[in-house]
């Protein structure tokens, strides 16, 4: 990157960092139950609400505890299933649709990043009505309260619960990318951890490391604060101490809890002191191939550790002395090794790939141009990278022939 372009992206990075704390960051109210939702709605008077999910989390019957309970207590539930990973401008506008169809008043989002991302995305259009998703994408451009919005994860993965980002893909021109703004940030989550013991041990594993890489990114790059550093210090100890155990058994609950209360932790890190590189490239093949963005940030993060070299060893021994991966004694080199290195074998202990073999040649230049144009100058990464350096790191991704 050239030096005019360094100093803008460090410039502005320094300005929205001096910003945060007076920034209208808040965190969603905590529920632990379902039924507490459906109170909150009976308290506000609210008759009619959109129940924004996907077909799978309702095939699975993870909805119908929700469903029945609105019914019993007279609540009209409008339900828009469509939502599919990587959520497009489609989805939305159906959900949309739906939402003034039913006269509805709230918005309930049940299941991962991507249903959360669409009822978000139309919680958008739908306080600013004039605005397209396109004309909202990047930072600061929706500026209104839209309907109530209450989240409900079934993963414990993206921390979308938590976050002011919604990542949304333009489905013609292969192109994903995030609208950031603090009305977006859910009024309530509800973590219960019933809800994530039917997933299979793949998404498990995905999910969990999509957490870790939202906790790392905030916690390396240059704009955390004291609150930031603490919520991923507290997430990387919890998936350190509970992800596996989730992996190899889904049925147990306090790995479970102790998982959502990690991505918690990450996503209320990430929204103020953001991501890196790793969210700039996933995205941009989530756009380019469906690549699902967990996977995606599994793969690709212990890239990014390699390529960052010691200009992040003193934060990740810190993490590694931490988590009890070496002695309190252990110099930063070796404590930020053994943290790289415990990345890599929970990768290959959860069967994540080493490579992306979906990734073309042809592809990657206007790839990188994505990637470069969402994370610079926004991302407070530990090492500036610009389109033509990003293109390095996807062919490190590719399968070599």
């Amino acid at each position: 990157m050239n030096r005019i372009k360094k100093l803008y992206c460090r410039v502005f990075q320094t300005c929205f960092k001096i910003a945060i704390p007076i920034l209208p960051y808040r965190e969603p109210k905590q529920l632990n139950l379902l039924a507490d939702g459906v109170a909150v709605l009976e308290e506000k008077g609210i008759k009619s609400i959109l129940l924004v999910t996907d077909k799978s989390v309702r095939g699975l019957g993870l909805t119908a505890f929700l469903e029945q309970c609105l019914a019993d207590h007279g609540i009209a539930c409008h339900i828009y299933d469509g939502t599919i990973p990587n959520p497009t401008i489609d989805n939305v506008e159906q959900a949309r649709e739906l939402y003034l169809q039913g006269k509805c008043g709230a918005i309930i989002a049940v299941g991962g990043g991507s249903s959360m991302d669409c009822a978000k995305g139309c919680a958008a259009r739908l306080a600013r009505p004039r605005k397209s998703i396109p004309q909202m994408r990047g930072i600061l451009k929706v500026n209104k309260k839209g309907p109530l919005l209450i989240a409900v994860p079934t993963t414990a993965g993206t921390g979308s619960e938590t976050t002011l980002a919604a990542v949304i893909t333009d489905a013609v021109h292969h192109y994903k990318y995030p609208i950031n703004d603090f009305p977006l940030i859910p009024d309530y989550a509800i973590l219960a951890p019933r809800l994530t013991t039917g997933l299979p041990p793949m998404l498990t594993a995905t999910t969990g490391l999509d957490a870790l890489t939202h906790a790392v990114e905030a916690y390396i790059g240059n704009s955390t604060t004291s609150l930031t550093r603490a919520m991923s210090e507290e997430a990387v100890k919890l998936i350190y101490e509970n992800l596996y155990t989730a992996y190899q058994d889904g049925e147990n609950l306090e790995a479970r809890q102790n998982m959502l209360r990690a991505a918690y932790c990450a996503g209320v890190s990430f929204t103020r002191s953001y991501v890196g590189y790793v969210h700039g490239i996933a995205h941009s093949l989530g756009g380019q191939y469906g690549t699902a963005h967990g996977l995606a940030n599994a793969v690709i993060l212990p890239y990014f550790l390699e390529e960052y070299g010691s200009v992040i060893h003193g934060k990740l021994a810190k993490l590694a002395r931490l988590c009890g991966m070496v002695d309190a004694a252990a110099g930063d080199r070796e404590g930020a090794r053994a943290f790289v290195d415990w990345v890599w074998e929970m990768n290959r202990l959860m069967e994540i790939p080493k490579l992306l073999p979906e990734i073309r040649e042809e592809d990657i230049p206007v790839m990188a141009r994505h990637a470069d144009a969402e994370s610079n100058p926004l991302y407070p990464v530990p090492i500036l990278m610009d389109a033509r350096e990003l293109e390095r790191m996807y062919r490190l991704l590719m399968p070599k022939d």
